[in-house]
């Protein structure tokens, strides 16, 4: 009859149960490094409409996104071809604007703009700021995003009492047409040559037209 000797196992030395231990607690810390940064994107996006500014601290450092001097932050869609637009430039825009939490409170319209163009009373851009700089980052052709903070938007002051205050904005904008102010300008000029033509003739009297008949009545 054989027999099985047994084959005394060594005790597992306390120093690496340490190390084993450690390597445990470092897999457990792992995983939940992993879990928040996967849940990262989620949190900030449903922060509180009041937290605009921990939103954009996050997203100035995801993928696409630029961030102005300013604070604009933009992401180019789609490339256009062409100068950039400039002052004094036209530009025909395709736009609509809603809130972080996807509110719409432009919807889908046409814009036509003299980039540049000022309020004559207040000396201030008639487009908001941001908006105002982020057009001039586009050219013909172009789609870009922006996220617009309230301090380039409307603030504690919105126009309109249906704009949130102190929101931040986010744009689709399309550069549909873009003139440059050379091409403007000589567009306004062959208008008012059309007109002071127009106005000459319309003042000139017909040829061989003499003076009405005595007794005849006298025009208004």
């Amino acid at each position: 009859m054989s027999t099985v000797t047994a084959v005394p196992i060594p005790p597992v030395k306390s120093s690496i149960k340490t190390w084993l231990w450690i390597g445990i607690i470092a897999a457990i810390l792992g995983a939940f490094a992993l879990a928040w940064v996967g849940t990262r994107p989620v949190v900030a996006q449903n922060l509180p409409v009041d937290q605009d500014a921990k939103f954009l601290a996050w997203h100035k450092g995801q993928p696409g996104v630029k961030t102005t001097e300013s604070g604009l932050q933009y992401m180019l869609i789609r490339s256009g071809k062409g100068e950039l637009a400039r002052d004094d430039d036209g530009v025909i825009l395709s736009i609509e604007g809603r809130y972080r939490d996807g509110t719409v409170f432009q919807p889908k319209n046409s814009d036509q703009w003299l980039v540049g163009q000022k309020d004559p009373a207040s000396g201030k851009s008639t487009r908001i700021e941001g908006y105002a700089e982020a057009i001039k980052l586009m050219n013909k052709g172009s789609i870009y995003r922006v996220w617009i903070p309230s301090n380039l938007a409307y603030g504690d002051t919105p126009p309109d009492p249906r704009v949130r205050k102190n929101a931040m904005l986010i744009f689709d904008i399309e550069v549909v047409e873009h003139l440059g102010a050379a091409e403007i300008r000589a567009m306004q000029q062959q208008q008012q040559m059309m007109q002071q033509l127009q106005q000459q003739q319309q003042g000139a009297a017909p040829e061989g037209a003499g003076p009405p008949p005595e007794g005849a009545p006298k025009g208004p």
